[in-house]
């Protein structure tokens, strides 16, 4: 049956396209991977591999031509397969007015089609797709499947761990019935509201839902749809080839521009295997690794000596897929420190009387507290008398907020989140110390729900634990300012005109200027500093 190619969306800004090479011809065959063409976006020129097999039975946008996101692009079918009607449906006319008019008819026939296969659904069948986890998620990574396709599934059971832009959360089931088919494997990514699964009565058939369902998906993913539904069910092994004979162009795998050729699915056993591609011979076309080179690849057992000299080492990476996590740290601390104005003001307190402090505090029976406990208790104290350092900033107007809500920064495998201890200023020294203990536990077994990492007016970051003595941060925006805290120095100090051992800690104030002047930040430390060096004070 033929396959109507459309013009793919290769990046997030992409709205049309230009062909700038056909790498086949009508009426070549085409294997899946097999590049069909080089397509110019509004960032790059990309190649466009073929996620179908078949003979390609028209070209629809020449060289040179440009057409949009989702028009025709070709056609793949049987050999000798009859697609005038598919061409009669989707060619252009010459005419302006009658081209238009059949895009227009085009459109809502897809949305009539869309619409039917949508109310075809199998009694008792329902698609579950992509949740939306977080208040700035888009799209999310399965990282574990807790049940599998034939699995009964009742309301409420966890269905799998999705890890979203902040943390891996379980995503639980609101119906009851059969998992009948998984539309993204571990590892895998897809955009909110894409297949995710589907339940239903024990036996339905559902293959054509998900095939509707990915058919009907954003262009952006419709690239990526194929090539998932076609890959997870091969298990057959690749023909082999004589290896007696030297394949086709096999002694290089770059184009002259140094560009790796290889096929997504070597690329992805490449990734599982650890395998370095740069080490492999392509025996594709031009070159190209493919899934066979890579599962036939066996490592040099060594190399031999060539003229006198022999290099001692070898150069060697390894990419790492960026997390949901990573992605979303990049974006928002890349758009604090490009969009907020952020200047730095640094100061040193006296330690002494804090030491003092929470050794006797810590006397007390089932009583703990951290230095960092005593830091955010009195960062709280102070933005209720500074609330223009405990506000935040909008395209429209500034908040100066009555409460204080403070986000302490922790560092996980992953990178890092910011869990939020709400009306600290209300709360005494132990209860900090245990809601600090406990988000930063969530946190690093990602347990932590948006919630609890939502709604910050201030954030403390505090690497002293670490031996750091001084640094600075970005501000978590929306809020206007983010204290950094060192260790605990212990040094020669000038009291009473007397040089005498001392302990200190260095502190950074960053603050945003749209918000906070020098004036304002410098008062905020003064009161700041009356609390640390004088701890008892928190108390009254």
């Amino acid at each position: 049956m033929a396959e109507i190619i459309n013009m793919p969306r290769l990046s997030d800004t992409m709205e049309e396209g230009t062909v700038a090479t056909w790498l086949k011809k009508v009426g070549d065959k085409i294997s899946e991977g097999d590049i069909l063409a080089e397509i110019e976006t509004d960032k790059a020129t990309m190649e466009f591999e073929s996620f179908y097999e078949g003979t390609l039975l028209h070209i629809g946008v020449q060289e040179g031509e440009t057409t949009k996101v989702d028009e025709l692009l070709a056609i793949i079918g049987d050999e000798g397969e009859d697609i005038s009607s598919l061409l009669n449906g989707g060619a252009k006319a010459s005419d302006d007015s009658k081209q238009e008019a059949e895009k227009s008819e085009s459109k809502e026939e897809v949305k009539e089609e869309k619409a039917s296969e949508a109310a075809e659904l199998p009694e008792g069948v329902i698609v579950v797709t992509m949740p939306r986890l977080s208040d700035t998620m888009e799209e999310g990574t399965v990282a574990t499947w807790l049940k599998k396709e034939g699995d009964k599934v009742e309301e409420g059971e966890i269905l799998a761990e999705i890890e979203t832009d902040k943390a891996t959360m379980e995503f639980e089931s609101f119906q009851s019935g059969t998992l009948l088919h998984i539309g993204l494997q571990e590892g895998e990514s897809a955009k909110v509201d894409e297949l995710l699964a589907i339940i239903g009565p024990e036996g339905t058939d559902v293959s054509g839902v998900a095939a509707n369902f990915k058919a009907s998906a954003p262009a952006e993913s419709k690239e990526e749809a194929p090539k998932k539904v076609q890959e997870a069910p091969k298990s057959e092994t690749p023909k082999a080839a004589p290896k007696q004979e030297t394949p086709k162009k096999a002694s290089t795998t770059t184009s002259t521009n140094g560009r790796l050729f290889v096929s997504p699915l070597a690329k992805k056993l490449a990734e599982e295997k650890g395998i370095n591609l740069t080490k492999i011979q392509g025996t594709g076309e031009n070159g190209r690794i493919v899934k066979y080179d890579v599962e036939n690849y066996e490592p040099a057992q060594g190399a031999a000596a060539v003229g006198k000299f022999v290099p001692a080492g070898q150069e060697d990476f390894e990419d790492v897929p960026n997390s949901q996590m990573r992605k979303a740290i990049a974006k928002s601390l890349t758009n604090s420190k490009f969009s907020a104005p952020h200047y730095y003001l640094t100061v040193e307190f006296d330690m002494d009387n804090a030491i003092a402090f929470r050794t006797q505090f810590n006397s007390i029976p089932d009583t703990k507290i951290s230095y960092n406990d005593m830091v955010v208790k009195a960062c709280a104290l102070a933005l209720k008398q500074h609330p223009q350092v405990n506000s935040q900033w909008f395209a429209d107007k500034m908040r100066l907020n009555n409460h204080v809500h403070i986000g302490v920064a922790v560092a996980v495998p992953d990178g890092l989140v910011v869990p939020v201890v709400k009306f600290a200023n209300e709360q005494t020294l132990p209860q900090i110390g245990a809601a600090v203990k406990e988000l930063a536990g969530k946190a690093r077994n990602k347990k932590l729900t948006p919630q609890e990492m939502e709604g910050s007016t201030f954030t403390v970051s505090n690497l002293g634990m670490f031996g750091i003595e001084t640094f600075t941060s970005i501000i978590n925006q929306p809020n206007s300012a983010i204290l950094s805290v060192g260790n605990i120095i212990e040094k020669p100090v000038v009291k009473n005109g007397q040089i005498v051992v001392g302990n200190t800690m260095k502190l950074s104030l960053a603050c945003d200027h749209r918000t906070i002047d020098g004036a304002t930040g410098a008062q905020f430390l003064q009161t700041l500093k009356g609390y640390i060096e004088n701890p008892v004070t928190m108390l009254v």
